[in-house]
């Protein structure tokens, strides 16, 4: 998935997401050295952990998404390093005590060899006994193949208006969902222009990741179905794991 051309509407979408960032926080906190984000986008949590003193490393692979990450990093005063690389095969000199992939990082690695590559490579620059920590949404999705709107509508100050709808295909056999965004905005003068994004993402079932991670070096994780903890349940939205490094 290329984030450049998508990362302007990504952040009309989730910029005031806020349901992991108070989880990530608590695990900054409890890190003992440095710690690394995968897939750190627009540097949402980045920031975030920054601005609570955490010594944060963002690992992107879209030149544009680091853009916009450093833009917040300095319209903030923080000091942050963002790195431009891919899960599977960023290297660094550091080891971290502590990494974090959150908000469904992990759901661009497609296929079994990448998972492992990418779970191997994060395991490789853990010290042993560091914490890696991420989330999954439990997959169950709208109608495919039918146009939707679900409530994202953006208001520019000039009066424009942006609409974003969807369609969401499902292939079963790959597990993947591949959501087609179609972004309409109309301009005061009733000028109606779109853009149209294409966002493909990998799912994973509880007992697929357990084992991935298992046989990649880390201990079985714990498993919580919320931020808050709990166990994960058929209600749960969200599947949080935690593990360290064998």
């Amino acid at each position: 998935m290329n984030y450049d051309d998508f990362a302007d509407l990504y952040d009309h979408q989730y910029d005031v997401y806020r349901d992991d960032l108070h989880y990530y926080a608590r695990v900054a906190e409890r890190s003992a050295g440095p710690l690394l984000e995968i897939g750190s986008g627009t540097g949402r949590v980045t920031a975030f952990l920054a601005r609570r003193g955490a010594d944060v490393v963002g690992l992107e692979p879209s030149a544009r998404m680091i853009e916009r990450a450093e833009a917040r990093a300095a319209q903030d005063g923080l000091k942050v390093r963002f790195v431009q690389g891919d899960a599977r095969t960023f290297k660094f000199e550091t080891r971290f005590a502590t990494v974090i992939a959150p908000f469904n990082a992990l759901m661009h690695l497609y296929t079994p060899g990448e998972q492992l590559q990418a779970l191997e490579n994060i395991h490789a620059h853990l010290h042993t006994g560091g914490t890696f920590t991420f989330d999954l949404y439990v997959p169950r999705f709208g109608k495919p193949n039918t146009v939707r709107h679900e409530g994202e509508t953006f208001h520019a100050p000039d009066g424009g208006r942006t609409d974003v709808f969807l369609v969401q295909r499902h292939d079963k056999p790959r597990q993947h969902i591949t959501t087609e965004y179609h972004v309409d905005t109309t301009a005061p003068d009733g000028t109606l222009s779109r853009r149209h994004y294409t966002l493909t993402q990998r799912y994973y079932t509880r007992y697929e990741v357990e084992w991935l991670l298992r046989f990649a070096g880390f201990e079985s994780p714990r498993v919580s179905g919320s931020f808050q903890g709990g166990p994960l349940e058929a209600s749960s939205d969200v599947m949080v794991f935690t593990t360290r490094a064998l």
